[in-house]
């Protein structure tokens, strides 16, 4: 959903569209305080400057969606809330008519992200908490989505890794509250590769598998952060990351693969039971974890001798 709406009428310079009641300047231009009516039924009031929206103003559109917040020569800027008809909200920093510094989202699914934004998307660092199971992703954003270095944290245990196309990849860690620490990698299997030419293509549909190598003792985490590329302009309502791209955030709720506003394939590894783990951490060191996008990105123990334990 766009965030414009009629507002492009004043922009380009028809003040004189719809109706208007309030101070103007000796050459007629509206400037001061008013109120103003456009042809489709939106309604401003606010300050204007020589014609231009600007300063304090609520805008509010005939669907139901508002602003209210700042505006420099008719554009979005400042500090500002934006209540979309569906009951998502971001309260934050704008620029240029557009998300922009830090900022706060609430999805409809009570899910929400504080964090970074550029360009209407969550870039930089933030957290999302996903509402239904108190887990909570906290790290880096690429473009809207979970990319970098992050902390995905669950009731009794987290997990520190670097996440792309909001799946975790590479060396990381598990942190049990019990006291220790699972160390491993997230990985492709053979058969789940492909073929090359069509690699890139699978990367966002296949499942990474966990590899532990080894249990140690709780240490301190430091991540360690990329810098990245701004992201594409795209205007619009948020969607949680489960209900984005294929509905993203699922809402996010459905974790780790929105985080957001609609954005969502956010899966993210289950809660394993801790009474599990201590029983079965003598066969960790060597067992596999199946990383599962379609069930709340549960972890599935797949042990070197074909031999299973389910962490629930």
């Amino acid at each position: 959903m766009s965030d414009m709406g009629s507002e492009e009428l004043e922009e380009k310079g028809e003040n004189d569209l719809g109706e208007y009641e309030g101070d103007r300047n000796e050459a007629g231009e509206r400037h001061g305080h008013g109120k103003a009516r456009l042809p489709n039924g939106d309604t401003y009031e606010g300050t204007y400057e020589h014609g231009k929206r600007h300063g304090q103003g609520t805008y509010k559109f005939k669907n139901g969606a508002r602003y209210i917040g700042e505006y420099f020569k008719n554009r979005k800027h400042g500090q500002g809330t934006f209540i979309y008809p569906d009951g998502s909200k971001y309260e934050g920093e704008w620029m240029d008519d557009q998300k922009q510094g830090h900022g706060v989202y609430y999805y409809v699914n009570n899910d929400t992200y504080t964090g970074d934004w550029f360009a209407d998307q969550r870039h930089g660092q933030g957290t999302y908490v996903y509402a239904e199971t108190g887990s909570k992703y906290v790290g880096s954003w690429v473009n809207g989505q979970q990319e970098g270095a992050a902390e995905l944290i669950h009731l009794n245990h987290r997990y520190q890794g670097k996440f792309l196309n909001k799946k975790p990849t590479g060396p990381g860690k598990y942190v049990f509250d019990i006291g220790c620490e699972q160390h491993g990698e997230y990985r492709l299997t053979d058969g789940e590769r492909g073929e090359e030419e069509e690699e890139e293509e699978s990367l966002t549909n296949v499942i990474p598998k966990w590899k532990a190598t080894k249990i140690t003792e709780l240490a301190l985490w430091t991540p360690t952060l990329a810098e990245g590329q701004p992201p594409v302009d795209v205007p619009g309502q948020e969607e949680a990351p489960g209900t984005e791209g294929e509905g993203e955030p699922v809402e996010e709720s459905q974790a780790l693969t929105d985080v957001s506003d609609g954005e969502g394939d956010v899966t993210r590894p289950g809660e394993e039971d801790t009474d599990a783990f201590r029983e079965e951490s003598g066969d960790f060191s060597r067992g596999e974890y199946r990383y599962n996008s379609t069930d709340q990105g549960n972890v599935i123990f797949e042990e070197d001798d074909t031999r299973q334990s389910d962490p629930d």
